[in-house]
């Protein structure tokens, strides 16, 4: 536990600058893999659609992993009758120090958006083709050609003071390594938000957690994950 506690210094002394552009800063504390994990993370829609991007990095006690997402959903003709399907375009990547560089993917597809009149309920399902030029099939050859789906979602309720967001993921690429080829992973998250509570209006700070869901993401089969920490909202 003490990892834990230099990391939410420094993550309070992050949240003390005051240029800090991030939409939110959250420290987790994976209670399985006994390791904390930051993230950063901003979405900003504009008049040609929007743009979403995390970092997470992963420490034990040292930074022992990062990975990193960025994707950009077109949109020109939002006020029109077909304003509710997007382009997606994204990019992945990231490294580990035990399992080395992940594999560049790029994805390209559709990407089916709504959300309740009061926008305290959003979500979103995007398919995608899934480009990996690093994979390599069981017998050696190149296997680049895959697919992802991925819906994300966004609750608030309780008159603002609970949030459950998160996202899912399921996708093709080959793993020789794992014997498989189709892998899937949701992170569910539930926050409390603590501003809400009257006089700490300023005090942008939520507490919760999420599980990790995945089937033959990191290890054959299925596991669960979960984790606790802080987020910090900075708009």
């Amino acid at each position: 536990m003490k990892r834990f506690f230099l990391i939410l210094v420094a993550m309070a002394a992050l949240c003390a600058i005051e240029s800090a552009k991030a939409q939110n800063l959250q420290l987790l504390y994976d209670t399985g893999r006994n390791c904390a994990t930051s993230t950063v993370e901003m979405f900003r829609p504009d008049a040609g659609g929007s743009t979403f991007f995390f970092i997470d990095m992963d420490y034990s006690p040292k930074v022992v992993g990062a990975y990193w997402e960025i994707s950009r959903e077109l949109n020109f003709w939002q006020d029109s009758k077909m304003g509710w399907m997007s382009v997606h375009l994204e990019y992945d990547g990231g490294l580990n120090t035990t399992a080395g560089s992940f594999n560049n993917a790029w994805l390209a597809g559709l990407t089916y958006s709504g959300h309740s009149k009061d926008y305290c309920k959003t979500w979103s399902l995007s398919a995608m083709y899934k480009l990996i030029p690093g994979t390599v099939n069981a017998h050696g050859g190149r296997d680049v050609h895959n697919f992802q789906i991925t819906g994300v979602w966004n609750i608030n309720f309780a008159k603002g003071w609970c949030d459950f967001n998160g996202f899912a993921d399921f996708w093709r690429e080959a793993r020789a390594w794992q014997n498989t080829s189709y892998i899937f992973i949701a992170e569910p998250q539930f926050w409390v938000n603590l501003y809400k509570i009257p006089g700490m209006e300023k005090v942008r700070l939520s507490i919760g957690g999420e599980v990790e869901l995945s089937y033959n993401f990191v290890k054959p089969g299925f596991s669960a994950m979960p984790a606790v920490g802080l987020k910090w909202n900075f708009n």
